[in-house]
């Protein structure tokens, strides 16, 4: 027990120097398996002593910033990418915003429709949504994941299962040249899987910096996806890339 607690100190005297933690990293460190510091971050999260991560964990006050913070990076293009995304809908069109600062951008933009359905996993978006009279909204259920205020799990899983749509909007961390497009969270991974599988078009929107990245947790290759919306700083050897696996570029200038 002794042992323990004192790794288990040790994990947050890292988180507070450092904001977040890995397993990998972790279990090098303290010269124990991984699963023994997987049993050590659970049990800090059942205290609220930190938020788990797919691959490792969150400092918790941090959490609250998070979102906002994403939101400022590269925020012009993503400003630009969201009122783009817009001129592809349609009235009486029902779409899937996937949690993200790319796709909040998006609900910005919904007030010219005078009937719209509108699925969202995410609290913020949904939140943002609340403020137009004409919109339908529905939200699958789930698990609060605070690091990205977005509802994930079975309960989730479950529900988005049961719909159908025309277009759903994914917001990503991460493209991959000739591989597909990541996240950094496994059940959010997952759960774009899903939107993928029940929407007749899928559009991812990223700006031009999610091409020089990447992320743990694989969504999909490029055959499910129709279209990527992104900004003029897109390099042309990552155009050519997408346009090598049949998807449509949209720049928003």
């Amino acid at each position: 027990m002794r042992k323990a607690a004192a790794r288990r100190s040790k994990i947050l005297e890292i988180l507070d120097d450092f904001g977040q933690v890995n397993v990998n990293d972790l279990s090098k460190e303290m010269e124990v398996s991984e699963v023994t510091i997987r049993n050590d971050l659970d049990k800090l999260e059942k205290s609220k002593l930190l938020i788990r991560a797919h691959g490792g964990a969150f400092k918790t006050n941090n959490i609250a910033l998070a979102v906002s913070e994403k939101r400022n990076i590269n925020y012009d293009c993503k400003r630009l990418i969201g009122k783009k995304a817009v001129t592809l809908i349609e009235d009486n069109d029902s779409i899937i915003l996937d949690s993200g600062t790319t796709t909040f951008e998006i609900s910005n933009n919904l007030e010219r429709f005078e009937k719209l359905t509108v699925i969202s996993n995410a609290l913020d978006i949904v939140n943002n949504l609340s403020k137009y009279k004409n919109l339908q909204v529905f939200m699958p259920g789930g698990f609060l994941k605070e690091f990205s205020m977005s509802l994930v799990g079975p309960m989730a899983e479950r529900n988005l299962k049961q719909l159908y749509c025309k277009k759903v909007f994914l917001g990503i961390d991460g493209i991959k040249p000739d591989v597909g497009i990541f996240t950094h969270h496994m059940e959010e991974a997952y759960l774009n899987q899903i939107m993928i599988d029940i929407a007749e078009e899928v559009i991812v929107v990223a700006d031009s910096s999610k091409f020089k990245q990447s992320g743990l947790a694989f969504i999909s290759d490029f055959h499910k996806i129709d279209k990527v919306i992104t900004d003029a700083k897109i390099e042309q050897e990552s155009i050519a890339m997408l346009e090598r696996n049949n998807i449509k570029v949209i720049i928003a200038n």
